[in-house]
């Protein structure tokens, strides 16, 4: 009998993390590689939120803090869903936790039994269905391709059952960077409304990385009358470029909050007390560099898209927010590679990107959709440049799917 639970064959290592491994040790052999694969901002942490840390260290702030996170924290969250996106809650409907992943992982593990469903779209973060499996639960997924990457009302209908605890939304939406209005989120609730055991998970973390003037909508503001079955999750990785801080959160109804805050306590206790800290001030200070986030964010997504869509081949959809560009590689499926390789499904095209041209993305089957591959935009504007031109230049060299058709 090994030491490794026989459940955990049913969970598959993030495709991201793999693929963003893969090429750190190409590079370490001295390969040339551009990585487009990591969900990480190449930006710095703004210098005001560095300063906060480095204030807390010398005032001594390195000790244990409360399960759910300072006050100082939790107000500033209050002041910012309030500022922000209409929310009234209060400091005890707040959990701060080390990252919004393990916020989620953890209302995922406080609520679900065994046989419980959860209503996950796809093209979806890699990490959802694992964590619902990790928590007993039943991921249900349900193909958004055909619709522009959204869940449609009727699409919702088919997928609820008396079994279904959790709906979960991501806007904007890693991988496909869409972002669902106002209208279409109310489309939604009219269906969750009939189902009154259904909860909804909002995956808020990409709100502030939104293009071309379209504004951001969340479910608990959107229905007000869902609010009371609503966590809403969030954090400062993506916004505040603070992914090694470790600090997302959740704001919802006491029920789940505390049962969030009770399985952290047995875990990790809570996020560095430094990063809750640096956190406060990133949330209740000026935020004047996300316009050049977003603007820098902008033009990256502009040379991807104008890149690769000239690509015979591949086609993209202009993503509205997040730093991804989700493509269809549909068209190169069946050529075949100068050295043989067959380009059979996404993940073989990945791997020629990343061994034949340099450059690592991650394959659509990772987000539960093929075939597709994810191209990140979170990197320099060079390195994009390049990445696109290795990409576009590795294409033109396979061999056509009717040449070898023919050769037979």
């Amino acid at each position: 009998m090994g030491i490794v639970a026989r459940h955990m064959a049913n969970v598959r290592a993030s495709e991201t993390k793999a693929m963003t491994a893969r090429a750190a040790a190409l590079r370490a052999e001295g390969k040339s590689i551009i990585t487009l694969s990591q969900g990480e901002p190449d930006f710095e942490t703004p210098e005001h939120v560095r300063a906060a840390g480095h204030r807390a260290i010398d005032a001594g702030f390195t000790r244990y803090t409360a399960v759910p996170g300072t006050l100082a924290l939790r107000e500033a969250i209050v002041a910012k869903l309030r500022r922000d996106n209409g929310l009234s809650v209060t400091a005890d409907q707040i959990v701060v936790g080390c990252g919004a992943k393990q916020v989620i992982f953890n209302a995922l593990f406080a609520s679900l039994d065994p046989g419980d469903e959860v209503v996950i779209p796809a093209p979806c973060w890699v990490s959802y269905p694992e964590m619902v499996r990790l928590a007993g639960g039943t991921p249900v997924v349900v193909t958004t391709v055909g619709t522009g990457f959204k869940l449609t009302a009727d699409a919702l209908e088919s997928a609820l059952t008396e079994r279904t605890k959790w709906l979960m939304l991501n806007s904007p939406c890693n991988p496909t960077g869409v972002v669902y209005s106002a209208n279409e989120l109310t489309a939604l609730a009219e269906v969750l409304e009939r189902w009154p055991n259904v909860w909804i998970l909002s995956d808020d973390i990409y709100e502030k990385l939104i293009y071309d003037g379209n504004p951001f909508a969340t479910m608990a503001a959107v229905a007000p009358a869902l609010a009371t079955r609503t966590l809403t999750v969030n954090g400062l990785s993506k916004s505040h470029a603070m992914t090694g801080w470790r600090v997302g959160y959740g704001a919802g109804p006491q029920e789940i909050i505390k049962a969030i805050s009770l399985i952290q306590s047995q875990t990790t206790s809570h996020t560095s007390s430094i990063s809750q800290h640096a956190a406060a001030e990133a949330l209740n200070g000026d935020d004047g560099f996300l316009e050049r986030f977003r603007e820098e964010y902008r033009v990256r997504r502009d040379i991807v898209l104008e890149s690769l869509n000239a690509v015979p081949g591949l086609s993209a959809l202009k993503p509205d927010g997040a730093f991804y560009v989700f493509v269809s590689c549909a068209g190169l499926l069946g050529a075949r590679s100068p050295s043989g390789r067959s380009i059979q499904n996404d993940v073989d095209l990945a791997m020629y990107f990343l061994e034949e041209a340099g450059v690592a993305v991650v394959p659509g089957n990772g987000f539960l959709a093929s075939p597709f591959f994810r191209v990140s935009y979170a990197s320099a504007t060079l390195d994009i440049h390049v990445a696109c031109l290795r990409i576009a230049a590795a294409c033109r060299r396979l061999e056509p799917i009717d040449k070898h058709v023919a050769a037979r």
